[in-house]
């Protein structure tokens, strides 16, 4: 297909495109001509990442550039893979963390015998939840956390359920940030109209 098509198909203008393959993002296409070029379903999935990449999760374009070789060097590894566009892989060697692992996160994490990177963001920014709950007078331990960690596991099966397969690496990795980043907003508005439905049950 020609550019203007892989534009048409992406949702993404030419002129982006193009700068993403200035910068490495994406391949280049067959030369076709001096001045054209074609693509494939490839450029397609790869390009549909990247704009998740940085549209969905953020990243920068530098940032974006080192995760796509990232995967592309762990391609066939699709828990790897899933760990680096989700952010819960390092991007390049895998050091282990300056202090080991402590604390509430690790019990919770070490009573559900859950396997989760030592890098994943999500360790952290549960921790420094609990520690602003309890510096509010909050008193919650991670047993206070079980039973929600026991919905969030159902959860996980839910999500990692609607991925295909079947389907290509890049196109899993894409579904999976959509899932885990634009479905956010959606649980947490669940949760609060199941929380108003509990409160007019109980009080009827």
């Amino acid at each position: 297909m020609r550019i203007s098509e892989l534009s048409r198909r992406s949702g993404i203008p030419t002129p982006t495109i193009k700068y993403y393959l200035r910068e490495g993002l994406l391949p280049p296409g067959r030369a076709t001509a001096a001045t054209q070029a074609e693509y494939d379903e490839g450029h397609l999935r790869r390009l549909r990442l990247v704009r998740a990449l940085i549209g969905v999760r953020g990243l920068s374009v530098s940032a974006t550039r080192d995760v796509l070789g990232a995967v592309a060097a762990r391609a066939g590894e699709l828990h790897q893979v899933l760990g680096l566009v989700l952010g819960a892989r390092p991007v390049g060697d895998e050091a282990a963390p300056e202090d080991p692992p402590e604390g509430e996160v690790e019990a919770l994490i070490g009573e559900l015998g859950w396997n989760v990177s030592e890098h994943a963001p999500a360790r952290a920014v549960l921790g420094e939840t609990l520690e602003t709950l309890r510096s509010l007078g909050a008193e919650l331990d991670h047993a206070s956390l079980l039973g929600y960690a026991e919905l969030a596991e159902r959860t996980a099966v839910l999500d990692l359920d609607q991925l295909d397969p079947r389907a290509d690496p890049l196109e899993q990795a894409e579904r999976a940030l959509l899932l885990t980043v634009l479905l956010e907003p959606a649980l947490l508005a669940l949760r609060r109209l199941a929380q108003e439905n509990e409160s007019a049950r109980r009080n009827t």
